[in-house]
């Protein structure tokens, strides 16, 4: 998954088990190539291949790293060297195009002076 080149990038950016309680980490290689796999194949993370380990491992690894600000820091990195080699355009088109969605798309709750919406006015002309 990862090349060797790659890895020595980000490999800085790995927290350590040193000095922690508990058992050391699992590789950290393994477990970055499992989130990149799921990522590209769009699976579930219960689908991960068993070579990557198991897949709650894989997953709370994943989701310790986004709390502690390890993936910000790899990418802030990758970022700031790509920008320095000139790799990176920083040109952005926006487009303001507008999307309506249906009244019923939404999830807030709208008040309408009863507990069931009549469709029938209050009062009727005969």
């Amino acid at each position: 998954m990862l090349t060797d080149a790659h890895w020595e990038l980000i490999e800085p950016f790995m927290p350590s088990s040193i000095g922690k309680q508990g058992r050391p980490f699992r590789d950290h290689r393994l477990m970055v190539d499992a989130i990149i796999y799921r990522y590209r194949t769009g699976m579930a993370w219960r689908d991960l291949p068993e070579e990557f380990g198991p897949w709650q491992t894989v997953w709370k690894r994943h989701h310790r790293w986004a709390l502690d600000g390890t993936w910000d820091r790899v990418v802030t990195a990758l970022l700031a060297r790509a920008d320095a080699a000139g790799l990176i355009d920083w040109d952005a088109a926006v487009d303001s195009t507008i999307n309506r969605a249906h009244q019923h798309a939404t999830n807030t709750t709208r008040t309408t002076g009863g507990p069931v919406e009549s469709q029938e006015s209050g009062r009727r002309t005969a």
